[in-house]
Order: structure tokens, then sequence, then C-alpha cells
């Protein structure tokens, strides 16, 4: 889906003068067509997520995504972990772990993954504000319905090379996840943003809840995404 520069512009709250900036300084990746610039809105939120808007980026999906209808974030959690006390040094390894752990991936399927994620920036890391952060590999293949996962970290300390954050709070929580297609990787990054902008997940993780408390969160969350565009949707 493609967005024209208007559209792009009220997409993120700003005006058409500084979509023009990030267009000439930023790198923001823009279609020339017959005269005017159109946007690719997947590409768009990969490098809003880059440079520390993934907040806003996540406005860019639809809001009856994939995985408000079918995916559900709980299970996909359950697969994934949920993992307290993690130092930077550590989280290579577990993003490893987690990526062996993959289901319905083949061998070699884990094995280019986990490839991909030890080269240099194999990792996208996206912060989203208020010490969260989205890591996410780099690139994307086509794995499958079923194989997905979601993993949450608490960090001990912010890592160390992390870029400046939207909000200045260091990164203290990490949704690392591998989505099933390019596809559902938007989908997923956008819901996952807009859970984590404001409500009782983001609120439960701040005060470092119990695991059972933050699986029952998070499959409330999922209903009310299976019923209809969901109240964390709200801008």
């Amino acid at each position: 889906m493609y967005l024209n520069l208007i559209q792009l512009a009220e997409s993120f709250g700003v005006s058409e003068s500084v979509v023009e900036g990030w267009i000439r300084d930023e790198g923001l990746p823009n279609t020339p067509d017959r005269g005017r610039l159109l946007f690719d809105r997947a590409q768009v939120a990969e490098w809003a997520a880059r440079r520390g808007l993934a907040a806003k980026a996540g406005f860019l999906a639809a809001e009856t995504s994939a995985f408000g209808t079918s995916l559900r974030l709980e299970p996909l959690l359950r697969v994934g972990g949920i993992w307290r006390d993690v130092s930077a040094a550590e989280l290579p390894a577990i993003f490893e772990r987690i990526v062996t752990a993959l289901p319905g991936a083949t061998p070699p399927v884990r094995q280019l993954l986990g490839q991909r994620l030890r080269a240099k920036g194999g990792v996208t890391m996206a912060p989203i504000g208020g010490g969260f952060a989205l890591p996410h590999p780099s690139t994307r293949i086509t794995l499958g319905r079923d194989c997905g996962t979601v993993a949450l970290l608490f960090l001990r300390a912010a890592p160390p090379s992390e870029e400046n954050t939207p909000d200045g709070v260091p990164i203290s929580r990490l949704f690392f996840f591998i989505a099933p297609s390019p596809r559902l990787h938007l989908d997923l990054l956008a819901r996952l943003t807009r859970l984590l902008a404001r409500g009782p997940l983001r609120d439960l993780l701040v005060k470092g809840a119990k695991d059972d408390e933050i699986f029952a969160t998070i499959a409330a969350a999922d209903n009310l995404a299976a019923n209809g565009p969901s109240p964390e949707a709200k801008p």
C-alpha cells in the first residue's frame, strides 16, 4: 500500500515540510511517480522504527490486521518466553536460543536466521519510548503461518550501544519478535507498539508484574482484537 505526501504527514501528525525534510536529510524511502511522491507503508514503518519513531509507525498499519483476526500474541509469547534480569551481553545468545525454539521452522531455516542475527546490524532495535523497545531481525523471509515468536526481556541495565530514545528514557524492557511473513511483521510491529503506548499491559510491565498477570493481560488484548478494533488502537 502506498501513501501520498499529505496522507503520510497526517499519519505522523506533522506538516508536509517536515516529511520533505525527512526525505532530504534522513533518507525517508519514497517513489517518484509522475511529479508526485509515493511512500510504501512497510518501508516507512521500518524507517520510522530505526529512528525511534515506532510509536508513530504503528498508526501506519491497518486497524483490522491479520493478527487481530487470527494469530494471537499470548501463544507467541509463551513460545518465546519471559526473560528476567537479562544483561546486555546476554542478548545475542538469548535471541539465538529463541530462534532455536522457533516452532514450524526446519533446522536449515533456524540456522539461517541465527546467522542473520549474528551478522552486524542483524537486529534492528526499535525504541518506542517509556523504556520499551522492539528488537527484531533486520531482514525477513517468509517462514510460514505457524512460524512466529515473541519474547519479553527485562533488562538489568540499558544496552550500552542503544541509539537515542524518543523521550530520553533508557531502554529496560524489550519485546523481541519474529513474524511468519513480511506483511505480518508490519502488523505485529504496529500492534505491539499500540499495546505499549498506553494501557494495562504497559502498566504491568513498568511495575515488573508476574508472568501469569502478563499472559492474562495479553490474552485479554487478543480477545478484544479478535472482536473488533481494540482500545489501544485509538490515537
